[in-house]
């Protein structure tokens, strides 16, 4: 997506992005020798990576796994700092900040971690853990003010105030991830990152938790950036959804566009392995079946990264890698045969 195309798709929905995504690029070098090591290739995890996300709204990143989608999640917040590209949030270039000023940008963006096991310190209390930005950004000026602060988030995500001095090893799964989000909300965000929020817990659980997300963000009007593997999770609390194959975005769209009219071979693809419940229509809709692994990020294809598997492929697709185009409006795919 160019800039002149991101400038265009902003004007259009009234210039309220929160988050500008512009040429992302995210290498990690591989390096060889003991004693001298040298950089002998690169690991291109994200590879010019461009999109917006409007405030107040949730868009979802979906993709097999090692795709990039927690790199672009991480690189956004600063937890990457990115090999090349820009990330504008609220108009303000995260990548040319110092750490100080990084710092200080925190308070507005947050991130709920993927595995609520390991993602919350065994040592700490509940209450310490979730009043712990607090103290960290100074937001709470006595004990007093403190304690209420904490009671008043663990109420929020719906946990009882008296379980502030239990430790994680004494709440369930879904109450630890309830834990993650109190904590994520303690500096009252603009923006949260949620890392695969729900992929560790039961089903049953999980529809709990995407139903805490969306209440907090009509509470608080929160933008999400919701990533997951899971399209019928991602198609529920999403807005826009983002597919992304090898470091590359496949195509954007609205939820309703994406799923009932995909125009990238590799969503399609994506779309026919879920389960459907009704046994008829399951029974006879067209399942893609793709072939192949998918290739190394060390050594991507050339042209269009996706040809290896892609079941439309011509000679041209292997030539170069095709523009992020909008196909209709608001609909955006990378791909020369659609």
């Amino acid at each position: 997506m160019t800039q002149a195309q991101r400038t265009m798709e902003a004007k259009r929905n009234g210039d309220n992005v929160l988050v500008d995504v512009q040429h992302l690029k995210m290498y990690f070098p591989v390096t060889q020798g003991i004693v001298v090591q040298r950089k002998v290739a690169d690991v291109k995890a994200v590879d010019d990576v461009s999109f917006v996300i409007r405030k107040g709204e949730t868009l979802g990143l979906v993709g097999e796994s090692g795709c990039g989608k927690t790199t672009t999640g991480r690189c956004i917040l600063q937890l990457y700092k990115p090999t090349a590209g820009a990330v504008l949030f609220d108009g303000r270039d995260l990548c040319k900040m110092n750490a100080r000023e990084i710092r200080t940008m925190r308070r507005r963006m947050q991130v709920i971690f993927q595995d609520p096991y390991s993602s919350l310190n065994p040592r700490m209390t509940c209450g310490s853990i979730v009043g712990e930005p607090l103290i960290v950004h100074k937001l709470v000026k006595s004990k007093q003010e403190y304690r209420e602060r904490v009671a008043d988030l663990l109420s929020t995500v719906g946990l009882n105030p008296y379980m502030a001095d239990r430790f994680p090893h004494e709440f369930s799964g879904g109450q630890r991830q309830r834990i993650g989000v109190a904590r994520a909300l303690a500096t009252r965000p603009d923006f949260i990152m949620a890392d695969e929020p729900v992929s560790a817990l039961d089903v049953s659980i999980q529809a709990q938790v995407i139903n805490l997300l969306e209440d907090l963000q009509g509470q608080f009007g929160i933008t999400y950036l919701f990533i997951a593997h899971d399209l019928s999770v991602v198609r529920h609390i999403s807005d826009r959804i983002a597919v992304m194959y090898l470091g590359h975005i496949a195509e954007i769209a609205d939820r309703v566009t994406l799923y009932n009219n995909p125009l990238h071979p590799y969503t399609k693809a994506l779309l026919s392995a879920v389960p459907i419940p009704d046994p008829v229509v399951e029974a006879q809709r067209e399942r893609i079946i793709l072939t192949g692994d998918v290739p190394s990020p060390l050594r991507p294809p050339s042209g269009c990264v996706f040809h290896t598997r892609c079941p439309i492929m011509v000679e041209q697709c292997k030539d170069a890698l095709p523009p992020l185009i909008e196909k209709a409006p608001d609909h955006w795919a990378a791909c020369i045969r659609v």
